[in-house]
């Protein structure tokens, strides 16, 4: 069993046809070649379609469609609701006794200190999910491929209905409260909403009825280095760990091999563990739970996505992302100020985004006065006729200032690139800020005309912030409907927030490929109307 490091770096592969390079999953930004390739990517996106037989746009996914076949819609059906089947303790253990869930909010405090046969109450409680029911992951019904980030399975941008598992809790658990032992681990870097999300893992834990609550200390490596002990979790803790940023168990990346995690937890009697972490994590979760399976041990292995840079596929949004857009708008005002007051002033902003451009994106729409806003996804130049410094002396020629707002992935073919990667597996990026601010100062001078350059890079200081209150309310249901998953019987599953509603997706499909800002899409369309700025190309 190799370590989680190879796991975390797993490749995703995707057509040629799309203009875009074999991508390293969690190892930088996915990138368009070219003018063409941007074009006809942005075609090809929405409908893979070949000559002669139909693939369809989840062809990465390895699914080959005959349109020809008049029930192709329902296969397509079939196959989609096997992919995003979420796996249940019954598939390994078929005998698996359910019990009444000790969940119920009709009466708080119980009778007996035996939870297992549920709360006494003289009326059924009608505040449970039943496990058929769905949520409809796609709401918009494209009439033509050519609509503005359309998402069609074949020419017609045909209605296929594509449903996912409702989160929350069953009427029907399968472990008894008083024989868990859960833990909880964070992985990665820091995302405000971490203590949230730890808070209320605990809070829910203790409703049903837990008593061994655990936390494993620095990500994964808790589970193998000696002298990280774990930490007693339960509600009097964590009561107000929400007020402060960081991790209250604290973070690292990388870890110890898959199969020693799996001996800790054996070792541990540990049966519930609720990782927190981004796409590398939730690859190293699914690796514990399949690890788990096939020891037939049981388990529940439940993942809460966790990325600030809200590149997790399939989500409305991940936790930590609407803190990081709000906190950005302090950078992007500070480097405003700077650039208006100064004669002939430039600030430049660069936020977090290793290969996609949400934060950047949502904070330049947000704030307003971002002229121009770079992004991993959207290939620019930075000379030329067309270029984002022959832009820049227009705006100060016209606007006697001008902020720029990069994503740290975005302009990475003007860096040098080394092979570094850090302990999760990602490549060291080359910082685009740092170079923007030397290309401008350089071609201003060049030009003999005056520029102040100020630039400001807040990453650190966004990270570990405390979470906002649409945060807050986000990682407080994350965490209930972790725990909610868990005591369903559920492992290898994630819980996420789709058109509004919880859900639980399946590991794999997740973390397939990271989620990446559609150039053809109305919200970057909006951005581009926001800055007024040109294509660079």
């Amino acid at each position: 069993m190799e370590s989680l490091s190879p796991v975390i770096g797993q490749k995703a592969i995707f057509p040629s046809t799309t203009g875009y390079t074999d991508h390293d999953l969690f190892s930088g930004p996915v990138r368009l070649r070219t003018v063409r390739n941007l074009n006809r990517a942005c075609r090809r996106l929405r409908i893979r379609v070949q000559a002669g037989n139909g693939v369809s746009k989840n062809a990465a996914a390895g699914v080959g469609i005959d349109f020809s076949d008049p029930d192709w819609k329902l296969k397509y059906s079939r196959e989609f609701e096997a992919r995003f089947n979420i796996p249940h303790m019954t598939d390994v253990f078929p005998d698996a006794v359910s019990y009444p869930s000790t969940f119920c909010l009709k009466m708080r405090t119980p009778i007996t200190e035996t939870f297992a046969e549920g709360y006494p109450s003289d009326e059924k409680w009608h505040g449970y999910v039943n496990n058929n029911d769905r949520v409809l992951l796609k709401v918009i019904n494209y009439s033509s491929p050519s609509s503005a980030g359309a998402e069609c399975i074949d020419s017609n941008c045909s209605w296929v209905e594509q449903w996912v598992h409702r989160a929350g809790p069953r009427e029907k658990i399968f472990f008894k409260p008083e024989e868990v032992k859960a833990a909880i681990v964070t992985c990665g870097g820091l995302c405000p909403g971490l203590n949230d999300v730890i808070r209320q893992i605990v809070i829910t834990l203790e409703i049903y009825g837990v008593k061994k609550i655990v936390g494993i200390p620095f990500g994964y490596r808790g589970f193998s280095e000696k002298g990280l002990a774990e930490m007693p979790l339960s509600r009097k803790v964590v009561q107000n760990v929400h007020l402060s940023g960081g991790s209250l168990l604290g973070v690292s990346r990388g870890g110890p091999k898959v199969s020693d995690i799996v001996d800790s937890i054996q070792e541990r009697g540990i049966n519930m563990l609720f990782v927190l972490g981004g796409n590398g994590t939730h690859a190293g979760a699914n690796a514990i739970h399949d690890e788990c399976r096939k020891r037939r041990i049981k388990a529940a292995v439940v993942g809460v996505p966790k990325t600030i840079d809200n590149d997790i596929m399939l989500m409305d949004k991940t936790f930590g992302f609407d803190t990081a857009v709000e906190e950005a708008q302090r950078a992007i005002n500070s480097a405003y100020i700077e650039a208006h007051s100064a004669y002939r002033g430039i600030g430049i902003v660069k936020l977090m985004g290793r290969s996609s451009g949400f934060i950047a994106m949502q904070a330049s729409l947000a704030s307003g006065q971002i002229d121009i806003c770079l992004i991993p996804e959207v290939p620019f130049n930075l000379h030329g006729p067309h270029g984002v410094l022959r832009h820049l002396k227009y705006l100060l020629e016209t606007k006697g200032s001008a902020v720029v707002c990069a994503a740290e992935g975005a302009g990475q073919d003007f860096l040098e690139k080394t092979n570094a990667k850090d302990a999760s597996g990602n490549a060291v990026l080359g910082d685009i800020g740092v170079y923007l601010q030397q290309e401008i100062k350089k071609y201003f001078k060049e030009l003999e005309q005056t520029a102040d350059v100020k630039y400001i890079d807040p990453t650190y200081m966004i990270r570990a912030c405390r979470a906002n209150a649409s945060d807050g309310i986000l990682c407080t249901v994350l965490g209930q409907n972790a725990v909610h998953g868990a005591f369903a019987g559920y492992s290898g599953i994630t819980v996420g927030i789709c058109n509004t509603h919880y859900v639980y997706f399946p590991i794999p499909e997740v973390i397939s490929k990271p989620r990446v800002v559609d150039p053809n899409s109305r919200m970057w369309h909006r951005c581009l109307t926001s800055t007024g700025q040109p294509d660079f190309l």
